[in-house]
């Protein structure tokens, strides 16, 4: 009996496959489209998953302004960050945070970032996140693969 073919195979740096999609996130909803995005940075769909390691793909996400929120979540959900100054407490609705320039982008990326792993390994998947209110990206070089996000679990 060959031993060898029990190894565990852990993908690395060099052998992983990374591929650029767009994401249409026009009427899609924002928590739902949120997960399947940071599934799609942290690669979990693929076979050869490594959970220390980059293996994800280069996400385009198009319409982001077109989002949806169910119920009331536009004016009621709050957003709570710290400045580290007393008092300094600052709560947002994404209402609010849709209102600021860039703000389909602001809200997004937060969204997908508190889904992806705290540390340097998150740090490194949401920099593989391009977000565009419009339809237009500048990734056309790239070849990126239009996905429907649907499809995805």
């Amino acid at each position: 009996m060959n031993t060898l073919s029990y190894k565990t195979i852990s993908a690395n740096k060099e052998t992983v496959d990374k591929k650029w999609v767009v994401v249409d996130a026009s009427d899609q909803i924002l928590g739902r489209l949120g997960s399947k995005i940071a599934k799609l940075l942290r690669g979990k769909y693929k076979p050869n998953f490594t959970p220390h390691v980059d293996c994800g793909d280069n996400v385009i996400v198009i319409n982001a302004d077109k989002v949806k929120l169910t119920g009331k979540k536009w004016t009621e959900k709050v957003y709570i960050r710290y400045t580290g100054y007393p008092g300094g407490q600052r709560e947002l609705t994404p209402a609010q945070i849709m209102a600021k320039p860039n703000g389909a982008d602001k809200l997004l990326r937060r969204v997908v970032k508190g889904m992806l792993p705290k540390g340097a390994l998150g740090s490194k998947l949401i920099d593989n996140l391009y977000i565009y209110a419009g339809s237009e990206h500048k990734h056309e070089a790239q070849h990126p693969e239009k996905i429907d996000i649907n499809l995805y679990k």
